[in-house]
């Protein structure tokens, strides 16, 4: 027997070679998938490896048959990685060779189970090393018209792209920092500052290209000049993304957000607010029943702002609350804190915020979170749908940037900010200005 190993880029390559040396009765006894070259992993070339033998006494042997139509199944390889205008040119080819095969030989094997050729009652002889061919090409053939419906398939090309994005990335990037080098020493300051702030780079950028485009003098720019104009890039930024207080109009507030992010103590500063500034009568109502404590925390802020206090725990519950508490000019709605991650706890809200006409819906995120966990956050929660967000624990933290990346990624409109436990003091209605000097490191929260 005489057998042969062949590194080839498709399976119309390696039969035409098996065929060149070997001859038509040659027979493939494997087939395996290759990687080879590529730079740290990515852009690797995939090749087949193919192992063919011959066994001329056999095939001396055997009878003399009528020739058979040369197989030359197209498979798209590497399917995982190949385009899909090479992978539709691979199937037409596939296609053409099955209606061929048909037409000549109506016992060949087609591509699909549903296409072949029924055989007759007394099958004829075959020779055993042919009969092992065909075999194959019937697997080859099927491997061609089979769609990329596979979910590894699918996966490994989204890989591939995401790898590609990320060099395109990598490389925009690295021009990107070249250009970068030759500015002024007081803009490198300022592009470092924003960055230990947590500003993510494609908001830096935006703001440093504006910063750029409107400078007339970059050589002889001050540190006092840069700061001055990234602030007025960072008031220009939060100017259409301040949604102020709680709207005159508005009769229910609905406050929702994951647990410890002191959903209960806002609501006491929100209501003390609309109690003692606009003079408007307040009320109370709390789902979370999960919470140990949580309603006696709640009442306990009633009965000292002299506010009544419902307490719903299914959306009929929530119907007669709201009838009881008629006659008050606003309710607030405390919720259970949920866990972000399960989307079944978060999604069990949904049942008891029913947005109104004269109704907002708030978010309550901590600055003490990463940017990222806030995003997965905003996302869980915006099926209800947000109006406004509030963050809290500004004085636990040094960091603001993720509040400027989330409100870059999320059309919410940033409401209020509390800068600490005391009730009502602790609360701050943010305004363009403000949020500047403080990502500036001019002023504490």
């Amino acid at each position: 027997m005489r057998v042969k190993r062949y590194i080839v880029d498709t399976m119309p390559d390696a039969m035409l070679k098996i065929r060149t040396d070997l001859g038509s009765d040659a027979v493939i006894l494997s087939t395996k998938e290759l990687k080879t070259g590529g730079f740290l992993g990515m852009f690797q070339k995939k090749k087949i490896e193919v192992i063919a033998a011959v066994e001329k006494e056999q095939v001396q042997e055997a009878p003399k048959a009528q020739p058979e139509p040369v197989v030359t199944a197209a498979t798209p390889v590497p399917k995982k990685a190949v385009p899909d205008a090479y992978r539709k040119s691979s199937q037409a080819f596939a296609e053409s060779m099955r209606q061929a095969l048909a037409a000549d030989q109506p016992a060949a094997v087609s591509s699909a189970p549903a296409a072949v050729s029924p055989l007759p009652e007394e099958e004829p002889f075959v020779p055993e090393v042919d009969r092992a061919r065909l075999q194959h090409v019937q697997a080859l053939a099927a491997t061609v018209a089979s769609p990329l419906s596979d979910p590894a398939d699918q996966m490994s090309e989204q890989r591939l792209f995401e790898e590609l994005r990320q060099m395109k990335q990598m490389m925009a990037d690295l021009t990107r920092d070249k250009e970068r080098a030759e500015l002024p020493e007081p803009l490198h300051n300022l592009m470092n500052q924003l960055k230990s702030q947590g500003i993510e780079q494609p908001l830096l950028d935006q703001w440093m290209d504006r910063i750029v485009e409107q400078s007339a003098n970059l050589e002889s720019m001050t540190a006092s000049e840069a700061k001055l104009a990234a602030k007025a890039q960072i008031e220009q930024f939060t100017d259409s993304r301040i949604g102020g207080g709680i709207a005159a109009e508005t009769r229910i507030v609905y406050i929702a957000g994951p647990t410890g992010v002191g959903k209960t103590t806002t609501i006491a500063k929100l209501a003390a607010e609309q109690l003692f500034k606009y003079k408007r009568k307040v009320g109370f109502i709390t789902s979370d029943t999960y919470r140990i404590s949580a309603v006696e925390q709640l009442r306990t802020y009633a009965s000292i702002l002299g506010v009544p206090l419902e307490v719903a725990q299914s959306p009929g519950d929530l119907q007669r609350a709201l009838q009881r508490l008629s006659e008050c000019d606003l309710i607030l709605m405390d919720t259970a804190g949920r866990n972000y991650r399960n989307e079944l706890l978060v999604s069990e809200l949904q049942s008891l915020l029913a947005p109104l006409e004269q109704s907002e819906t708030y978010l309550v995120l901590a600055l003490t979170s990463k940017t990222e966990d806030m995003r997965t956050i905003t996302d869980h929660f915006s099926k209800y749908p947000l109006d406004k967000v509030i963050f809290t624990k500004a004085d636990e933290t040094g960091s603001y940037g993720a509040l400027f990346n989330l409100l870059q990624d999320h059309p919410l409109r940033l409401s209020y900010m509390t800068n600490g436990q005391n009730v009502p003091d602790d609360l701050l209605m943010p305004s363009p200005d403000f949020l500047a000097n403080l990502l500036l490191g001019e002023i504490l929260p």
